[in-house]
């Protein structure tokens, strides 16, 4: 018998929660009813997870609790976390991994306190300089996975051919039929632009190319991320935060405008009537809903971050991320992927 997709949930954590995480679950089992490959353990408090599931309807099938006693809650600081976390929602559902009960850990709560337990538990892979944080943005084609989103500020040569690695290993597996296409964010798309990292990493790059991994697109500037030449957008930390939160802004900037000169006028108002549907689909578009969760990469194991502020659609969309995940096989695409990365690199010491 086939095993099926087990997805750890810390319902306990985020704004809103549990309530919110548990009609997340519910628009998820809704959505997949005549599936019947994944089980949902949700960890946190057992009698107030049955309250919210009763309350909601949700039919109980696919889904199991594991009583928990505490939450981290957003004022933990990742050193006292350590401390004090290890009968939390939090660290029970990551843990799950390890103990082989679970396949991937998802959490809406305090991010620092995730990544710090996430690696502390589930260990960097030995191939892996840094772990990293992969997002999945819109662009023209499809969607792309951009990385790092945050987890280190400063990379070296080393680090970002891993997350060239471990990006392109993301993207087949929640896009088998597609290539992944990497590119490296940088001021310009020319050679000679760029730091002396960039620069040997650009190099390297273009001999990994070779291999049937991905195919490497030389340097992206910030404003061609979403034209969809290159599906996997590789960058530090530093970089990487500040263009996601630059592309959040600009999203809602351009969503609250539109809404504003829709409504300024009479004519507006009509104009309205006719444009309905291409304004819904343009809004549904932009919806960051729709791409709620960060991957953390390079650990024995996958760990989704859902923000923390998203309602119970946004929390929907990063189970079925979870989903997508390990049906993709996820840590065979990164151990391949790596595998490659590490004959090369004896080849070359050769």
């Amino acid at each position: 018998m086939k095993k099926k997709i087990t997805i750890a949930i810390d319902a306990m954590g985020g704004d809103n929660s549990p309530y919110k995480t548990i009609e997340g679950v519910g628009f998820f089992v809704k959505n997949y009813k005549n599936v019947d490959d994944y089980v949902l353990n949700l960890f946190g408090d057992e009698k107030i997870i049955r309250l919210n599931l009763d309350k909601l309807n949700i039919p109980k099938k696919n889904i199991i609790i594991s009583h928990t006693n505490s939450i981290v809650s957003d004022e933990e600081t990742p050193l006292t976390a350590i401390k004090n976390s290890k009968d939390t929602s939090m660290w029970k559902c990551i843990l799950s991994q390890i103990e082989g009960d679970s396949d991937i850990s998802l959490s809406a709560g305090n991010t620092g306190v995730l990544l710090v337990i996430s690696r502390m538990i589930l260990k960097m892979m030995k191939e892996v300089s840094k772990p990293a944080l992969a997002g999945l943005w819109p662009n023209k084609n499809g969607m792309s996975v951009v990385l790092d989103l945050g987890a280190n500020i400063e990379c070296n040569e080393q680090n970002l051919i891993d997350f060239s690695e471990l990006g392109s290993a993301l993207f087949k597996s929640l896009y088998p039929n597609k290539k992944a296409t990497v590119s490296l964010l940088n001021v310009g798309s020319e050679e000679i632009k760029g730091t002396e990292t960039l620069k040997k990493t650009f190099n390297k790059l273009k001999d990994l190319s070779s291999d049937n991994n991905f195919l490497f697109n030389g340097y992206i500037e910030g404003n061609k991320i979403m034209d969809g030449t290159s599906n996997v957008i590789v960058t530090d930390g530093f970089t990487g935060n500040i263009a996601l939160k630059t592309a959040e802004g600009t999203a809602k900037f351009i969503t609250d405008n539109l809404k504003l000169s829709l409504k300024e006028n009479i004519l507006s108002k009509i104009s309205l009537l006719f444009s309905y549907f291409s304004l819904k689909k343009f809004k549904s578009k932009l919806d960051p809903r729709k791409y709620n969760g960060a991957i953390f990469l390079g650990l024995n194991g996958p760990v989704v971050k859902s923000h923390g502020g998203t309602d119970s659609l946004g929390f929907y969309y990063s189970i079925d991320l979870c989903y997508k995940i390990v049906k993709g096989n996820l840590m065979s695409q990164i151990k391949n992927n790596l595998n490659h990365l590490n004959n090369e690199n004896y080849q070359n010491n050769q």
